[in-house]
Parts: C-alpha cells; structure tokens; sequence
C-alpha cells in the first residue's frame, strides 16, 4: 500500500478501536445480576516458572537474506520487538534454510524454498547484529542440512558466530528434518522415502562434530521437528549432555478450507499429547524445551482467521498453555514466509514498502508480556461448555495477575474471582476488539501501539471486592488482564 493509504487505514484503526473501547468500558460500568463463572485462585500450587526470554519471534531465512529489514536501522522494527519485552528469542530458519546459502561478497537473495534458494552474505548478517544488539534480544540461527554442504554450514557459523557471538542461543541443523523423506504427507524430498530418525542421528553428529572442532565454543539445539515428537524424545536422551535447548514446531493445521476461527479458538485435542512428551523429556534430560516455530495455520496461515482479532484471543491463551506446560519459550512466525509472501498469521504486519506495524496477533502477544511473569500458579475456573480461560501469575513477591479470555463470541460473562489469600480490590485493563473478523481497531488498555511501534495503556479499571469476590464484566470475544490487590 501507498504511505497515504496506510495512514488513512491506522486512522480508521484508531478510531474503530476507541470506539470499541468505549462501548466495553460502558458494559463494564455495571455488572450483571446473571449467572456468574468462577474463578478460584491457589497461590501456593506453581504449575511452571515462565523464563523471562519466554518471548520470540520466527523468521524464514528469506526474510534474513532482505537487506535492512532485520537492522538496527529500522527504528520501527527495532521498537516493536523492544515493546514486546526487553528480553527474548530471534529464530531464524524456516523451509527456506534448507535450500540457502552463505556467500561472504555475494549478493543478497531471498528466495522460497525449492527455487534459486536464498543467499545470506556478511553485510545481511553484520545488519542481523546490530538489530539483535538493538533489541536485546537473542539468536537462534538454523543451518542447511536439506541440500547444503558441511563446508558451507562451516563458513556461515563461523560468519554467524562473528556478528553475533555475544547474542547467539544457539545453532540448529536442518529445518524439521522428519519431513525430509519424500513420501506423503511429507514431501520436502530432501531425502529418500525411507529416511528416519537413526539416518538423521548420524547426519546431525556428522555436522555437529565437524562445527565444534571449527568452532570450539559452538552452541547447539535440535531436532527442530516438525510433527514427530518421538524424536525430541530420543535426541534428548542420546544428545542432551551438550544442547542448549530441545526444539519443536507447532500449528493448529495446514491451512485449508477447515481453518475456521471456531476451530483455531477451540482446543486442539493434539496439543496436550505434545506437551506431555515434550516435558517429559525435558524433564528427564534436564534441557529446557523450546516451541520454536509456530502460529495459528502453516502454509502462511488463513486470511480472515489467521489475520484477524480472533488470533489475539487465541495467541494469549496458547502461550500460557505452553507456559503452564513448563515450555522455556515460544517463537511465532512472522514475515516473509516459505512461500515468498508475507503470512497472514504475522504478528509484525509489513506492506514490503517498509511501513511495519501491530497486526491483531501482536496485541495477544503484548497482553502476555503484561501479565505472563514470572510463575503460573492453579487457578481454576467453572465456565462449563464456554469457551473462557483463565491463568494466573505472580512475579516475586508482586500482586497476583489473573488473565481471563472470553473467546465465546456472543456470551457476555461474569467472572467472580477467588482467592485463597486476601484481596480487596483489583484493577485491570482490556484486550479488545470490534469482533473476532476485525482487522483493525484492536486495543489493549484502550490504546493502539503507535506508528512508532510502542504502547502504553491509557485505561485502567478499578474494581472493589463485594462478599468476598472480585466481580468483572467480561464481554463476549474480549480479554483483561486483572490485578489482585491486598
């Protein structure tokens, strides 16, 4: 879009959003006589401590290999990333590092995956650093493992290792390489139809032992698969003395006509196996795991679903799923994606004529840093058949956050808070949006973030308890994020 057309659009946003705001501070003004939702909160049960670089985001190496794009020039960028914490995790990898390439002089390409391939050189990665540097945050950098060589894995860790030492978590080789067999489903046919898991062991030590004698001090984290758990679970046990991290990819499904924002806000009923065995193992290791690529549909997500206010809601209580799963950490996708187009699912929106944005997902993503800190403790909720979550944290010796998300889209509930500890009025601010289709006009604490990238609440909430209880209006579609105060 044009710069005019873009600004006309963050006006029209602005507008709808306080709008939206409004009507909902107005319904919260008067809490309904009706059927309440429970909450009960149990400060003394933890059920997991969230890392406080728990925050990330994903990128294709395609969108590495855009000049300028990941650089501490892009002030914009630089600042979206800052507002969602001072500390967290850059993953870049993707499909479309299993076809790339490092040329130190060469030109920068970015490229989808099965064509030319991408081409990262020293300036994109000098660029990467300083953009790294300037957020805070930190680097996990896939090599190729698909169809590259050792040699060149070698020359761009060491590349890697030079612009970013300081800030680099760790290196992973091969981009979900349980789908490199070419047979159905999985077809990247990176390798022959019977490829399993014991032929990748041996690929990964080959390369890994090849990388720590080029690079001493080399850091490492794997298997990065896709679907297949299983391997996570015995990378673990054979590798665990010398990775940083266990890493895993996640998406509800591949995008298709069955992608529906129902479907994306219900549970998925595969999630919770995953998680078990990707705790167990972690546990069992002692290698804190990692859900490194991951977003709402694969394939770039689903245009109406995946884009829309709907993926805030279901973003905020997917990483306190994963949190409470004990998951070190979550790096949603974002940008150019495998395909050579900007995803749908994008938190950070880009028009690829250097105008960036908060997407709705990237407001489910800040209403967690303001309230996923710290450690989770029980909390349990009696919402029957609806669709309302609840999670609650406490940072030290801090008040206690309660996080209720309504995904129901036409039931206005009452959330009546308990806790086994005194409290005697809360505050909170709202995560809101016209509907769950919107594009535009989502808000948290009654503001947008700014062109400029950052954010700051405007409205907040006072609540006094009445018979023990903190009662809040919770419209339908609509999160907020509650303080408990002693």
């Amino acid at each position: 879009m044009d710069r005019r057309k873009f600004l006309t659009q963050a006006v029209v946003s602005v507008v709808g959003g306080a709008a939206s705001q409004l009507s909902f501070a107005a319904a919260s003004e008067t809490v309904s006589s009706g059927p309440e939702v429970h909450v009960t909160i149990d400060p003394a049960q933890t059920l997991a401590v969230i890392p406080p670089d728990f925050m990330g985001l994903g990128y294709e190496i395609s969108s590495a290999a855009r000049p300028r794009l990941l650089s501490a020039q892009n002030a914009v960028y630089v600042q979206l990333i800052q507002t969602l914490g001072k500390n967290g995790v850059i993953r870049v990898g993707g499909n479309t590092s299993d076809y790339a390439t490092y040329q130190a002089m060469g030109q920068p390409l970015s490229s989808p995956e099965g064509k030319a391939g991408s081409v990262v050189n020293d300036a994109v990665l000098r660029d990467l650093g300083t953009f790294i540097d300037a957020t805070g945050w930190k680097l996990i950098w896939g090599l190729n493992l698909g169809n590259g060589t050792l040699e060149n894995a070698i020359l761009e860790a060491r590349a890697v290792m030079a612009a970013e030492e300081q800030n680099l978590l760790a290196f992973e080789i091969g981009n979900e390489p349980d789908l490199f067999p070419s047979r159905p489903p999985r077809h990247e046919g990176h390798r022959p139809p019977d490829y399993g898991y014991d032929d990748y062991i041996r690929e990964y030590r080959h390369y890994h032992d090849a990388l720590r004698k080029a690079i001493p001090n080399a850091p490492f984290a794997g298997p990065d698969a896709a679907d297949a758990t299983d391997w996570v679970e015995r990378f673990a046990a054979e590798e665990g003395k010398d990775i940083k991290l266990l890493t895993h990819h996640y998406y509800r499904e591949g995008e298709n006509p069955t992608s529906t924002i129902e479907k994306l806000l219900n549970t998925d009923p595969k999630l919770d196996r995953i998680l078990v065995k990707l705790r167990r193992a972690s546990e069992s290791s002692g290698v804190p795991y990692r859900t490194c690529e991951t977003n709402s549909f694969s394939g770039g997500g689903k245009p109406g679903v995946s884009d829309a206010f709907a993926s805030a809601l279901w973003v905020l209580d997917f990483m306190f799923t994963l949190a409470s799963a004990g998951c070190a950490g979550v790096n949603m996708e974002t940008g150019v994606n495998q395909r050579g187009f900007i995803s749908s699912y994008s938190p950070i929106g880009d028009d690829e004529k250097c105008h960036y944005w908060a997407a709705p997902e990237y407001y489910g993503m800040l209403a967690f840093t303001q309230s996923g800190l710290g450690r989770i403790i029980r909390s349990t909720i009696n919402a029957g058949e609806r669709n309302i979550a609840a999670h609650a944290t406490q940072l030290g010796k801090n008040p206690i956050v309660l996080t209720i998300i309504n995904k129901e889209p036409s039931f206005d509930a009452v959330i009546a808070i308990e806790a086994a500890m005194p409290f005697h009025r809360g505050s909170l601010i709202r995560l809101s949006g016209p509907s769950l289709e919107s594009k535009f006009g989502v808000s948290l604490g009654g503001t947008m973030v700014s062109p400029e990238g950052s954010w700051k609440p405007d409205r907040t909430e006072e609540i006094s308890t009445s018979q023990g209880r903190l009662r809040v209006r919770l419209p339908a579609a609509s999160a907020a994020i509650v303080t408990l105060h002693s």
